[in-house]
């Protein structure tokens, strides 16, 4: 008895001795970011017993490896992936003030999707352009329907489409739905059992309510795919719900933007598809009903795009890179439309490099947000933009979903990512890159509305906040990697 008292504070001392060593040692090597790893070594160093413990718990990264994990990566990828780049940029006009060569170049690095020429993306405003054009190509289904989408109401809108499908499955046209598990929940009763009920070949992303699964909860699938026939597809920010049918006066309306695809880089919707599905169900949509041969939507003046599906399962996130390199090589103008906007230091420090540089960086947020804490999150930063010379925008009027981001009046970038970590950290995301100066100049027009009936963000309406307030957003903000 009396060896097991003289040995014990010394076992204690070495299990704390050699886990605040291994734990420093962890971060020092796993910490890209010199002050966090600073500070995170001194935290362990100097709080005996929890310093090491709250690390283990906080400041190990499990997002990518999970993720990995989840994948089965590490066993191999029997999913059909696209082919690697020739080397060859895209034939693409423009002037020579915009390096679209070295950013295509870039693109060419980072994802192996190739850049395709030849497509046609037509733009529509709201649930009022966006559902009829998707119901209608449908109900025109003759092979198949590949349907990806974060929410699914049980509503107005959701029976528009579950009706759709339903014909479309009466007429045998093989059915693929995926939607997300925790998107599934934001209608009560779910839609999901009407699915199951018409006999609609469905299945949700990472869907548990098993405590051993929670973890996983922080990655959700947050993709908006319709693909039909695989040659006509549909994507952008856009949720099924009756709240996007502005004409019918919902009682939370949302303006959203979305797009019609045709063309080859419909493939590429395509295998993003079918990765996901094949991930959560195990089945491998091949073949010509999925994949069919696609020709030139318009070979003359056709727009050159590629689709950018990124994850937390990659080490490089495609679509947050490509925010950086476009950023980097813009000249004159920067516009940027999102509802969530919370950058990351590097995003931040790049949008106030370029305003002090010259570009005019016009950046517009909703004025009335459907989540007031990222509003709340988001403000601080926005003081430091607005010193280094970015002029922010809020709208007026309906909470305003779209995404949309244009370079120079040449590049653009639309789908379903926001600003802020979840997106370009947690989620599974898809955008649209395109080289169009046409394309991006009816982007640009679209943006100009929004700024018309909106209000400036000046430095002296956001010093004027209540101290209160302030600590309010400033604490929000510890948080804003998660919202």
């Amino acid at each position: 008895m009396q060896i097991f008292v003289d040995i014990w504070p010394i076992a204690i001392a070495t299990i704390q001795f050699a886990a605040m060593l291994g734990a420093a040692g962890h971060a020092m090597l796993t910490k890209s970011d010199v002050r966090s790893a600073a500070g995170w070594v001194g935290f362990i160093l100097l709080v005996p017993f929890l310093g090491w413990l709250i690390y283990l718990l906080f400041g190990v990264n499990r997002i990518q490896r999970r993720a990995r994990e989840l994948r089965g990566l590490p066993r191999g990828i029997t999913l059909p992936l696209p082919k690697p780049s020739t080397g060859e940029l895209p034939s693409i006009e423009s002037e020579e003030r915009f390096e679209l060569e070295n950013l295509a170049r870039f693109g060419q690095k980072m994802l192996a999707e190739p850049f395709e020429a030849g497509n046609t993306i037509d733009i529509l405003e709201n649930g009022d352009e966006a559902y009829p054009a998707m119901i209608a190509a449908i109900d025109a289904a003759t092979r198949s329907v590949a349907l990806s989408t974060y929410i699914f109401n049980n509503d107005k809108a959701g029976h528009l489409f579950l009706d759709a499908l339903s014909r479309a499955h009466k007429r045998g046209v093989r059915l693929r739905i995926l939607i997300d598990g925790v998107g599934s929940w934001y209608s009560h009763p779910s839609i999901i059992p009407e699915l199951r009920k018409r006999n609609i070949n469905y299945a949700r992303f990472l869907h548990s309510f098993m405590p051993w699964q929670m973890p996983y909860l922080n990655m959700r699938n947050h993709q908006k795919i319709l693909v039909v026939d695989g040659i006509c597809g549909f994507t952008g920010g856009m949720n099924i719900s009756e709240g996007n049918i502005i004409l019918s006066r919902p009682k939370k309306p949302i303006r959203d933007i979305h797009f019609r695809v045709n063309g080859p880089v419909v493939t590429q919707l395509m295998r993003t598809f079918a990765y996901e599905w094949t991930f959560t169900t195990g089945e491998i949509l091949d073949g010509a009903d999925w994949f069919p041969e696609i020709i030139e939507a318009n070979a003359t003046h056709g727009i050159v795009a590629r689709a950018l599906p990124a994850g937390p399962d990659q080490g490089m996130n495609p679509i947050r890179w490509t925010m950086l390199a476009a950023l980097t090589e813009a000249h004159e103008s920067i516009r940027i439309v999102t509802p969530y906007f919370l950058p990351d230091s590097t995003l931040t420090a790049v949008l106030s490099v370029a305003a002090m540089r010259g570009v005019k960086v016009d950046i517009v947020l909703p004025a009335t947000n459907n989540l007031p804490f990222v509003d709340w999150a988001a403000t601080p930063q926005l003081a430091w933009l607005i010193d280094a010379g970015c002029h922010i925008w809020k709208t007026s009027g309906p909470f305003v979903h779209s995404k949309l981001m244009t370079i120079d009046g040449i590049w653009s970038m639309v789908g379903s990512a926001n600003w802020d970590g979840r997106s370009l950290r947690l989620n599974f995301e898809l955008n649209l890159e395109c080289y169009d100066g046409a394309f991006a100049k009816r982007l640009d027009h679209l943006i100009d509305k929004k700024i018309t009936v909106a209000n400036p963000v000046t430095r002296q309406t956001i010093s004027a906040r209540s101290l209160p307030i302030r600590l309010r957003d400033a604490a929000i903000r510890l948080a804003s990697p998660y919202l």
